[in-house]
């Protein structure tokens, strides 16, 4: 193949490549709308996989649901998700999470992430944070529920609890360590 038959094809390739990103759609952040409707579902759901779930939700303070949060890594990985904050049944405020990692991870999953603000305090500090980071500005209770499992909302004394459920990938390295959740302006 000659040179110049071989630049013509490179520029064919940039210039196909080029008018497809520049007719993809933009992935902007969600609505309020979209992030309150993934957040009744995830809610609906969590309630009826997970006994004891609603009693346990109805004496928190707060709920922090991130619907979906999407991880991803291969050596170096990264998650992100949006969601809200909801206190008496209301969303109060929206929030992103993010976190990257290094380490022993290889895979990607889509995730559901609950955070229980079980006392007005631990509430209150999360909500006056500039940036809250699990682990740096407060330790959550990470709660793991099975199939058919169920709360002993008796039993948990924590002031911060987490939920993570609805695994859609198979990710080694289950945590919420490092994630930073920061307030939207929606």
């Amino acid at each position: 193949m000659s040179l110049t038959r071989l630049s013509r094809r490179l520029l064919l390739i940039v210039i196909v490549a080029a008018s497809w990103s520049l007719a993809a759609p933009t992935a902007d952040a969600k609505s309020a709308v979209e992030i309150d409707v993934g957040v009744d579902e995830t809610l609906k759901q969590f309630f009826a996989e997970v006994g004891g779930a609603k009693a346990l939700a109805d004496k928190s303070a707060g709920l922090l649901v991130f619907p979906t949060v999407i991880k991803a890594g291969f050596g170096i990985g990264g998650e992100y998700g949006e969601g809200a904050l909801r206190i008496g049944g209301e969303t109060a405020d929206y929030y992103n999470t993010a976190a990257a990692s290094i380490g022993l991870q290889f895979g990607a999953q889509a995730r559901s992430v609950i955070l229980m603000f079980m006392t007005d305090e631990a509430l209150d500090e999360f909500r006056r944070s500039d940036g809250w980071e699990v682990g740096v500005d407060g330790s959550v209770a990470l709660i793991t529920i099975g199939a058919g499992g169920a709360i002993d909302s008796h039993s948990i004394t924590d002031p911060i609890i987490g939920f993570v459920f609805g695994e859609k990938g198979l990710m080694y390295n289950l945590t919420l360590e490092g994630s930073k959740m920061t307030k939207l302006n929606k």
